[in-house]
């Protein structure tokens, strides 16, 4: 591991299996850490305050983003979402890596105050196969059905602005891909440029 550790940001429209996956990453993966988003949303069923999202008022939101305590911040869907600027850098600052989950408009704007983060979007397979997984959530009206999908269209629009594009056509196969990305990531020059400077002083001075 580096001394400091890198920035993971992952994309995906709503029902792709992007949740799936990074849950299996953060268990696969030691020296990974979720960053959790805030959010003025709702709790879903099973969703956990403090460990899915900080749930919080529109006013406490609001109150957190003038003082600028966020990385990135935007609307989806009329609820606000947000990430922590104090709790990323105290990941990266530790040694870990920090994995996001944030939408497109999210990942743009943590690209422009941290290029060197890695992006990450997570592709289905096609739209019928999106709507099918929507669909068998058993949440969903036909309004917010519809509505979903539009979105996934204009998110799949931008799947070109990340490094890198995993389509979950299979979530073992996808899985295999996503973490091949982090791996990768953890073995660039950038990342390890203080062992391989000690490494190559040691060559230079004959310490075996």
């Amino acid at each position: 591991m580096s001394a400091r550790g890198g920035l993971l940001v992952v994309s995906a429209p709503s029902g792709a299996g992007k949740t799936t996956l990074c849950r299996r990453l953060l268990e696969a993966l030691p020296h990974l850490a979720f960053s959790v988003s805030h959010t003025t949303r709702a709790p879903r069923a099973a969703e956990r305050d403090g460990v899915d999202y900080h749930f919080v008022s529109r006013e406490e939101f609001e109150t957190r983003r003038r003082a600028g305590d966020f990385l990135e911040w935007a609307v989806v869907g009329g609820e606000q979402y947000g990430t922590s600027a104090a709790a990323v850098e105290a990941i990266l600052a530790s040694g870990r890596d920090a994995l996001l989950d944030v939408d497109t408009q999210g990942a743009a704007a943590v690209r422009r105050v941290k290029p060197e983060a890695v992006l990450v979007f997570i592709l289905p397979p096609g739209p019928e196969a999106l709507r099918a997984r929507l669909l068998a959530r058993g949440s969903e009206s036909e309004e917010s059905l519809e509505r979903r999908l539009r979105l996934a269209a204009a998110e799949v629009a931008r799947a070109g602005e990340y490094d890198y594009q995993v389509i979950n056509d299979d979530v073992d196969a996808a899985f295999d891909r996503l973490r091949a990305i982090v791996v990768a990531t953890r073995c660039r020059t950038a990342r390890l440029r203080d062992r391989l400077e000690t490494i190559a002083a040691k060559f230079g001075s004959g310490t075996s």
